[in-house]
């Protein structure tokens, strides 16, 4: 499969520099994933009075907040980088993102007590707010027709790597040697970042034609004065579209009527369900809070041992979605990915419920929680994590999208939050098993919201 990705049509000259690009773009994703994967391994450790590296200890309610507060973050981060993007430009936004990851490892670098962890997760959270929120955005409008379902991808295999980087150094680095390491991160973005221009269609709304086909020529790898016969084509498309946005707007911005048609409004709901399927199929939760689920199973394996190789399944995951996301589309893979969700969660109850309820001897079976486990976050990162983010930007009116997606990922983050805050409650009191049976019940009603509504985006432009 990798031979396969490497060989197809993004690594093709046309479509070189997009690819580059999009890697240095991402970057900034792969330091939030480091972010995020540092939560798991080393939360045990803050809430035991023998291994924390701190001065202090943390207990059950102050961890939930831990593992919440990044989802406050991640709302400010939505709206916020949104009126960024819209209003100086998605080069400003980008630029903006590496500043309060910057501050993050300061934060848990210094910290003397629980409130500077609190304030270091809010940054953590206005980094991902941003980037859920520019960077599928971004790609989307530098990314041609055929594969801009790939080049997205890349924007999950970024954060699921880092994930299993911040599992990795969380569980075997000192805690404070990681930050003076992973600060260097957002500054190299930095630096990267200067090198690409602003965005063809950003540039048509300001009303600087010239540059915008300057800009096309250069994400389009054109080596010629002029565009070639497809990029002229393609920026014929793209000029016509903003015009007709410009002209129906009549200088006025949005309005209601914009939001309140019956496309809009199905596209809008279409995005909402996708953010709840992201969240309450549990996923995310289970990323946060993986080595204290498998401590409550009872594996073979050390609980941050099964942690990292789920963070490489996860990287496996966002593999398959590329190599398949532009070949069977979108609602295919995210109809296997809701079923195989609801699969696994249920399967993983069965388990917990006779690991947590009943005297029955597991020792036998100790290895099926990995097992069940790495089966939901694989068929997750599939479709329900990578491809969501593609569908939102892809269904949502070119119109409304931007003001749209940072509401919808506003929703996602706010999910987020209540998810985080909730979980480990929720383990406490109902049982793990009942809580990922909660889980399953989402998957199924999302699969449901999938097969009878949800239309097909594969290889259409963004303007149809």
């Amino acid at each position: 499969m990798l031979l396969h990705i490497f060989e197809t049509g993004i690594f093709l000259p046309a479509y070189r520099r997009q690819l580059l690009v999009t890697l240095s773009a991402i970057l900034i994703t792969f330091c939030h994933g480091i972010g995020l994967g540092w939560l798991s391994p080393m939360l045990p450790r803050l809430q035991s009075p023998e291994q924390t590296p701190l001065s202090f200890v943390i207990d059950v309610q102050e961890a939930s907040w831990l593992g919440a507060l990044i989802s406050l973050g991640g709302v400010t981060g939505n709206f916020c980088f949104s009126f960024i993007m819209n209003r100086f430009g998605r080069k400003v936004a980008l630029y903006g993102l590496a500043l309060p990851h910057t501050c993050i490892w300061f934060l848990l670098y210094f910290a003397t007590s629980i409130e500077w962890l609190y304030v270091a997760r809010v940054c953590a959270g206005l980094t991902g707010g941003g980037t859920f929120v520019v960077l599928p955005i971004f790609i989307g409008e530098i990314a041609d027709n055929r594969i801009r379902g790939r080049l997205c991808s890349f924007f999950n295999l970024a954060i699921n790597t880092g994930i299993m980087v911040g599992f990795v150094v969380a569980a075997h680095v000192p805690y404070h040697l990681i930050p003076q390491i992973v600060v260097a991160l957002p500054l190299l973005y930095l630096l990267l970042c200067l090198r690409y221009p602003e965005t063809p269609q950003q540039l048509l709304r300001w009303g600087d034609e010239a540059a915008a086909q300057r800009s096309l020529k250069y994400y389009c790898n054109c080596s010629s004065v002029a565009l070639d016969k497809d990029a002229q084509k393609q920026f014929e498309e793209m000029r016509q579209a903003i015009e007709q946005q410009l002209k129906q707007s009549n200088g006025l911005g949005l309005s209601c009527a914009d939001f309140c048609n019956k496309r809009a409004l199905q596209a809008i709901l279409t995005g909402l369900v996708l953010m709840i399927g992201n969240i309450f199929t549990g996923t995310f939760a289970f990323i946060n809070y993986m080595t204290s689920i498998f401590e409550r199973v009872h594996t073979q394996l050390p609980p941050d041992t099964n942690t990292i190789i789920i963070g490489a399944v996860q990287i496996l995951g966002t593999l398959a979605s590329i190599y398949l996301v532009d070949r069977y589309g979108r609602k295919l893979l995210l109809i296997v990915s809701f079923a195989g969700s609801a699969f696994g969660t249920t399967a993983f109850g069965i388990y917990a419920f006779y690991a947590e309820e009943t005297s029955v001897n597991l020792s036998a079976v100790s290895w099926l929680p990995l097992l069940l486990m790495a089966i939901i976050i694989f068929v997750a990162n599939v479709g329900i994590i990578s491809v969501t983010m593609v569908v939102l930007v892809e269904v949502l009116p070119p119109k409304i999208r931007a003001v749209a997606t940072s509401a919808c990922l506003g929703s996602l983050s706010f999910f987020a939050f209540t998810s985080l805050k909730t979980f480990p409650i929720m383990m406490a009191t109902l049982g793990l098993a009942a809580t990922m049976w909660c889980c399953a019940a989402v998957c199924a009603l999302c699969l449901f919201y999938v097969v009878v509504w949800l239309q097909e985006t594969k290889g259409k432009s963004m303007y149809e």
